[in-house]
């Protein structure tokens, strides 16, 4: 598994797998703690780095990384969607189902695919009846306790 990464970065959660062209980030993956780490080899892992120690120490702080294009049509808008509800608020796959003309199941997919997690913050994105599911997992276990630590971090109540 750790090979098909370009950098591993340790997380208050466990560790970040990130994969990148130099260039434009591909994805970001959450990796449990007992991966090994892999020091940036480059300057926009090295930024992304820097950029996600300043998250774990403010919530607040902002991402400005270049992205790859990525999803469909109908991803983008609801990852748009996501990347509107601000730190510290949650909002439900049925609400962002509404503003877009889908349905929550499908937004939950597209919640699922989202190939840049905490830079597109999809843990803010929670079911009518609970916190839901993160990263197509939805039992309990290592993907929900990252999305209550990234819910815990921002301030967010927890339903």
């Amino acid at each position: 598994m750790p090979a098909t990464y370009d950098a591993i970065l340790p997380a208050p959660f466990g560790k970040i797998g990130v994969r990148t062209d130099g260039e434009r980030i591909h994805a970001i993956v959450y990796l449990p703690e007992h991966v090994e780490a892999r020091a940036p080899a480059d300057a926009l892992t090295q930024r992304l780095e820097a950029q996600l120690e300043a998250y774990y120490a403010d919530p607040d702080a902002r991402f400005d990384l270049p992205l790859a294009p990525a999803g469909s049509d109908f991803q983008q808008r609801v990852w748009q969607a996501i990347s509107a509800v601000p730190r510290g608020a949650v909002t439900t796959y049925g609400t962002i189902a509404d503003a877009i003309g889908a349905m929550p199941r499908a937004v939950g997919q597209a919640c699922g695919q989202n190939p840049f997690p905490i830079v597109i913050p999809c843990h803010r994105v929670v079911s009518a009846r609970g916190i839901g599911g993160f990263s197509h997992h939805a039992e309990d276990g290592f993907y929900l306790d990252v999305k209550r630590w990234l819910l815990r971090h921002e301030g967010a109540m927890l339903i």
